[in-house]
């Protein structure tokens, strides 16, 4: 059963008259009384991709902090893939009213709501928190012959159709943001770009692997272990500064003035009750402000953008004008 953290909704909710009436509260079980600082259990997470992605290893991260540090147990993620993320988006809308269900998501499903036909939108869910910030990766495999991102541009602008990019987003998401960004600043026409798109990380791995790309964008955390090993080389990040845990140089350090950062967080689904709603949030907060939570950020190198509830809510609407600029910018939309 899911616990009441009566405080904490006295806090997050509207006073203590609620909070006392929320004790009862646990997401659909039925069962009252929880005691204040159990585990949160019965929690159901959405990754609306691929296995071995980012929103995958995020989730798996988050799920595995809350479960180091007490403050959920028996969490369950689970991979619903289709669309861009849009048959997960459609999933956490039909599951109206479930205080037990969230799904991750980031800026690849709020551009895929935009280019993707579906009925559902993010502005129906329940904005949560946002969790990470993380710089793209300009990548290729080990038998690539780009050694530098001078070489691969080069390559690129002789033959702009003849060199594929792929990424683990569909049109609008960040791995497709990324390299039509990067043409335009090359001096390529974004139209002219062969992009092909995969359903998460873990579908772009053995693509890229394989060299059935000639490049890839994404993030570079998803990619560590290969990164480590040798098998894909980054030849560049498009962050401010370098990523710790690769040894690259960001875009601008090679000359391209072009910074770009993707994003990502969870959502619950619409017309759950406030006292969910601030039961989930809070085990974020307490996720958040957790060693293990900084060990992991450390570890992937994701930087930390935690917001909650309304404020991101105003984020997500922020996003969604950002892809719809992007693309019209770039003779996309």
């Amino acid at each position: 059963m899911r616990r009441t953290r009566t405080l904490r909704l006295a806090a997050l909710a509207t006073g203590l008259t609620l909070a006392a009436s929320a004790c009862g509260v646990t997401g659909g079980n039925g069962d009252a009384g929880a005691a204040e600082g159990e585990p949160l259990t019965d929690l159901r997470v959405m990754v609306p991709n691929s296995a071995g992605g980012g929103y995958d290893v995020t989730a798996r991260t988050a799920a595995k902090v809350m479960e180091d540090e007490g403050i959920a147990s028996g969490v369950e993620v689970f991979n619903l893939e289709g669309a861009g993320g849009t048959v997960g988006l459609a999933r956490t809308v039909n599951e109206k009213g479930n205080g037990d269900f969230a799904m991750l998501m980031g800026l690849g499903v709020v551009g895929a709501s935009y280019t993707n036909e579906t009925d559902a939108t993010l502005n129906e869910t329940t904005p949560l928190a946002r969790l990470i910030e993380e710089p793209g990766a300009v990548m290729v495999s080990k038998d690539s012959p780009y050694k530098t991102i001078d070489d691969l541009v080069a390559a690129w602008k002789a033959d702009p159709a003849g060199v594929t990019v792929g990424g683990g987003s569909s049109a609008g998401g960040p791995d497709h943001l990324l390299p039509m960004q990067l043409a335009q600043t090359v001096g390529i026409d974004p139209k002219d770009v062969t992009y092909v798109t995969y359903d998460g990380g873990g579908d772009l791995l053995p693509a890229l692997l394989g060299n059935k790309l000639d490049f890839a964008t994404s993030g570079a955390g998803e990619f560590l272990d290969q990164i480590e090993s040798g098998e894909i080389r980054v030849l560049a990040t498009s962050g401010e500064e370098r990523l710790e845990s690769v040894d690259a140089p960001t875009l601008t350090e090679s000359g391209i003035d072009l910074v770009f950062t993707n994003w990502r967080g969870l959502v619950a689904p619409p017309g759950i009750t406030e006292a969910d709603r601030a039961e989930l949030v809070g085990a974020l907060e307490d996720m958040h402000d957790s060693k293990g939570w900084d060990e992991a950020l450390a570890q992937n190198g994701w930087t930390d953008a935690f917001v909650t509830g309304d404020e991101f809510g105003a984020f997500l609407e922020e996003q969604d004008e950002r892809v719809v600029n992007v693309l019209s910018e770039l003779g996309l939309a």
